[in-house]
């Protein structure tokens, strides 16, 4: 742990409404892929801790799913109120929070997540993310100056996540917002998950990337075995749906689907956990898992806090 007396580290809640990009910001800090991506709402389903240490200081960011607006009980599912509360429950506990929006755009879920972050006391920086894709530059510090007027922001950052770019500058105004302490996290620590958490993520990322709009949310994972044989991991994985016709989905002609889902969330979990993998994957159905919160938690979908809550990095 670090003793410099001037050293910083604290709790960092990542919030915006879906598809901005906050997972990707949240592994382009830490410098490894923790939280899944893919082009689909609904991809960030759980609240995950990434740690990114630089020599001053140590963020821990709290990942959350992407804030919806509210569509009362009679509509919301029990998966998307679930994603609502672990979102806002983010904030609890935190120390500054990183408003994540889509440059060049401002609706009223920003705002929204805006008036949640301002109303909790929090310092807010505001990452105006995907500042690659605006082809005219000279829009951009108008489009800045507009959605700065009336909110408190601590500070404006534009950024490309993707590209790695501005992110430099966005960690050295974050972190004289931290507490002064000693890192709350190992050096080598990337995250506060398991490694069987990150598998079921790396399946369910490849489902979400796959499937693509023939099954978006009707997908889930659970790990039956993680068990260490040497230098392998020996997986068992159950990819969860709510009909027969969509397991018939996931598997497709002769199985060639599933297959092939499983053959790069292989090669996903090799890369990350830095060893040969054996994967065996098999789909269940469970009528109506999403919208059943005994399920849910059945599934692991729980709403953990911001300090540590498993059995850690580099653990099953």
């Amino acid at each position: 742990m670090n003793s410099d007396p001037s050293y910083r580290a604290g709790h960092l809640a990542v919030i915006g409404r879906p598809n901005v990009g906050k997972s990707t910001l949240v592994n382009a800090l830490v410098g490894a892929r923790i939280s899944i991506v893919s082009n689909r709402p609904q991809t960030t389903r759980h609240r995950l801790l990434g740690v990114a240490t630089f020599p001053a200081g140590q963020l821990v960011l709290v990942d959350t799913p992407g804030l919806h607006r509210d569509q009362g009980k009679a509509t919301a599912s029990a998966m998307h109120r679930w994603m609502n509360r672990a979102a806002r429950g983010a904030v609890e506990g935190v120390d500054a929070a990183l408003l994540v929006v889509e440059a060049g755009r401002w609706d009223d879920e920003d705002g929204a997540a805006y008036e949640l972050l301002h109303d909790s006391g929090v310092p807010v920086v505001l990452v105006v993310n995907q500042v690659d894709r605006i082809k005219d530059k000279a829009a951009l510090l108008p489009y800045l100056a507009r959605v700065s007027e009336g909110r408190a922001f601590a500070s404006v950052h534009p950024v490309s996540a993707l590209k790695r770019t501005g992110l430099d500058a966005l960690v050295a105004a974050v972190l004289p917002l931290l507490p002064q302490q000693p890192a709350l996290y190992d050096e080598d620590a990337i995250t506060d998950r398991s490694q069987r958490f990150l598998a079921a993520e790396l399946l369910r990322e490849q489902l979400m990337r796959q499937l693509g709009a023939e099954l978006p949310y009707a997908t889930t994972v659970e790990i039956e075995r993680f068990e260490e044989d040497g230098g392998l991991y020996r997986i068992g994985a159950v990819v969860w749906v709510e009909r027969e016709g969509q397991k018939a989905i996931v598997i497709g002609k002769g199985g060639a689907r599933l297959k092939e889902i499983g053959a790069r969330a292989r090669q996903q979990m090799e890369r990350l956990f830095d060893r040969k993998v054996f994967l065996e994957t098999w789909v269940r159905v469970r009528a109506g898992w999403s919208d059943d919160e005994a399920a849910l938690r059945a599934f692991g979908y729980e709403e953990p806090g911001p300090g540590p809550r498993d059995s850690g990095p580099g653990k099953a």
